[in-house]
């Protein structure tokens, strides 16, 4: 994604992974390919990956630059860390810090990390490797963390909580906010629970208009238009359906962005033939 310019507020994408570990199929396990099929005409090509011959996927972070703040949100699946059911992340060595100085931020730099919530693909560069510690990787940043998702991933025994999360947490550098925490007057966090108990959104307001981070509230353009589909990984189905119909009823053609964090483009979501789809940013 090239720089985005909204207003006063720059946002930038960088990718870390282009593709998913999980075909949409096994992703959105009420899912079918007849009913995805159905999709194709809107689908294809924005939305469509043709290496894998499956719905496009991305894992990264969204770089928003405010006029106060460098902000990162979500940070990925991050290097050297032991990811045994996940052959693709475990111990990887990609050039994630690269690419971030390649969209114009070091890691001094950021002033704010904001995790959407904390599954192990959105919180691998809180920390990196130095010896034998996993320490903080950006150091001057203060880590946003909805205090319900803090206190409810704490008592988990995870791996990615214990090299990812936790190091942050006790070197003094954790925020633990409510849910509709306003970071500065342009970023303010959103309640959007079900994928995690305390999953939010982050929401952006600019001279030029709305934007929504919307995290893992969909992992696939398809649940647009069936939002009835909650991903395997969803803590609480029933709740993350609600939320996601919600979410959709409310921003249906209100000229929102959305940049959700696993679909391959932002866009909008628009009312079509009597249902909802999403369409992309320079494709309506």
């Amino acid at each position: 994604m090239s720089p985005l310019e909204l207003g006063e507020v720059t946002v930038t994408r960088v990718i870390e992974i282009d593709r998913s570990s999980f075909p949409t199929l096994s992703m959105l396990p009420d899912s079918t390919p007849d009913a995805i099929a159905r999709h194709h005409h809107w689908l294809r090509p924005h939305f469509w990956d043709d290496r894998t011959g499956d719905l496009g996927s991305r894992i990264g972070t969204y770089v928003v630059k405010t006029p106060r703040h460098t902000v990162l949100i979500d940070t990925g699946v991050g290097n050297d860390k032991p990811r045994d059911g996940s052959p693709a992340w475990h111990m990887r060595r990609g050039a994630y810090l690269d690419d971030l100085r390649a969209a114009g931020v070091a890691p001094e730099q950021v002033d704010v990390v904001l995790c959407t919530h904390l599954h192990i693909d959105h919180v691998g560069w809180n920390t990196r490797s130095v010896g034998d510690r996993w320490v903080p990787t950006f150091p001057n940043a203060r880590y946003v963390f909805a205090g319900e998702e803090w206190e409810f991933w704490r008592h988990e025994k995870d791996a990615c909580i214990a090299d990812s999360v936790v190091p942050v947490v006790e070197a003094g550098q954790a925020a633990l906010v409510d849910a509709d925490y306003a970071v500065d007057d342009w970023l303010r966090l959103e309640p959007t629970p079900g994928h995690t108990p305390g999953h939010i959104s982050v929401r952006l307001r600019t001279s030029a208009g709305e934007a929504v981070f919307s995290g893992d509230l969909m992992h696939r353009t398809v649940q647009v238009a069936e939002p009835q589909w909650s991903s395997r990984f969803c803590y609480d189905p029933a709740k993350a359906r609600a939320t996601r119909r919600a979410f959709i009823e409310v921003h249906a053609d209100s000229g929102v962005l959305i940049l959700a964090a696993h679909f391959p483009t932002p866009g909008f979501i628009v009312r079509k033939d009597g249902g909802f789809r999403f369409a992309p940013m320079n494709g309506r």
